[in-house]
């Protein structure tokens, strides 16, 4: 992790300087529809979400925002785009963060009056550029859009908030490109010290956006990179929260929870694997246990395989074995295979908890 990045504060939780990675997601529904908003941002915290972003699309929305803080427990960001006034109104009815691109709210005064607002309640500022957006001029200089340019806007609208004396600033850099998107986070990190916001935007859809996301991430995470992240998914946002998780832990960079392994199928498999590997994950979600669990096919290899688990089930025909570091426990009938795992790991999350 760069352990030298400068310490941001949003609401509650810190940022940079060597704290845990923290996931962010973002609300799907109408912002001004403080209902539905507070009961999905709900929903995200019980699954892991740390911040959550919301658009702010007018002034409505922006009111809305006050309403939303009173029922949520992490901290709320508000996105903005092009409109100055919504982004002091975000402020004034309480976002613990805002999200802009300077260079699309207006002249200096407008920046200035964002800038002033955010100093007066000490609120940090997402500077966010993405690819898409990249100005016709970097375009032309680098012959395309290329990681180079959005490095050199990202720190071109740092620069614009930091001549205006404030650098409770958090750097957003984004590309659907992955390998540009990595290299453009390498390029950064080698030129300032502000908290990285990382992931590939417009990912695509459950399947591809993961694969997208956990590449990209993974390449950047690894290099200590980065200090939030979001895995951008077309589709409910509580996948992305079960995937940044996922990835954080792949990585080492998260620790707790129940890890699920499984094998691949093969000829020998005489149970539905997948199904029960499916279930089992699905089973532990809510068990409070710091432990892998493996999910094997077939007695043959099972108990072997499953040696580094703390506990695992193998299939067989129409029974299988219930395992603790890889020695057999029992045989149980395939039917209740399930249960026995499921009161087995409740078992063991009681003596973790004594």
């Amino acid at each position: 992790m760069r352990e030298h990045t400068k310490k941001i504060q949003i609401g509650d939780r810190v940022i940079g300087g060597g704290n845990p990675i923290l996931i962010q997601s973002m609300t799907n529904t109408r912002t001004d529809d403080v209902k539905a908003t507070t009961e999905q941002i709900r929903r995200l915290t019980e699954a892991g979400c740390e911040i959550i972003r919301c658009a702010v699309p007018d002034m409505e929305a922006a009111k809305a925002l006050g309403e939303i803080k009173k029922e949520i427990s992490i901290p709320l960001v508000a996105d903005i785009h092009f409109d100055y006034r919504l982004a002091i109104a975000a402020i004034e009815h309480g976002a613990d963060k805002i999200r802009i691109n300077p260079g699309n709210i207006g002249g200096p005064d407008r920046v200035r009056a964002v800038v002033d607002a955010a100093r007066e309640r000490s609120i940090p500022i997402r500077v966010g550029v993405n690819s898409g957006s990249l100005e016709k001029d970097l375009v032309e200089k680098y012959h395309g859009v290329t990681a180079e340019g959005i490095v050199e806007s990202a720190l071109d609208k740092v620069h614009m908030i930091e001549e205006l004396n404030y650098d409770r600033i958090v750097i957003s850099i984004k590309s659907s490109d992955v390998m540009m998107c990595a290299k453009a986070h390498e390029r950064i990190a080698e030129k300032t010290d502000y908290p990285l916001h990382v992931g590939i935007t417009e990912a695509g859809t459950l399947y591809a956006g993961n694969i997208k996301s956990a590449v990209g991430l993974g390449i950047i995470l690894y290099q200590g990179i980065g200090d939030t992240i979001r895995v951008s998914l077309t589709g409910d946002p509580l996948e992305e929260i079960r995937s940044a998780k996922r990835i954080l832990k792949t990585l080492g960079l998260r620790k707790g929870g129940i890890e699920v392994v499984s094998c691949p199928t093969c000829g020998r498999t005489r149970i539905d694997l997948i199904g029960l590997a499916e279930r089992v994950e699905q089973m532990v979600e809510d068990i409070p246990l710091d432990c892998k669990v493996a999910v094997m096919g077939c007695v043959v290899n099972g108990p072997g395989e499953a040696k580094e688990a703390d506990i695992g089930i193998a299939g067989g025909v129409g029974e299988g074995l219930l395992m603790k570091k890889g020695e057999i426990v029992r045989k149980l009938p395939e039917g209740e295979l399930l249960e026995a795992l499921r009161r087995e790991l409740l078992e063991m999350a009681q003596e973790q908890m004594e």
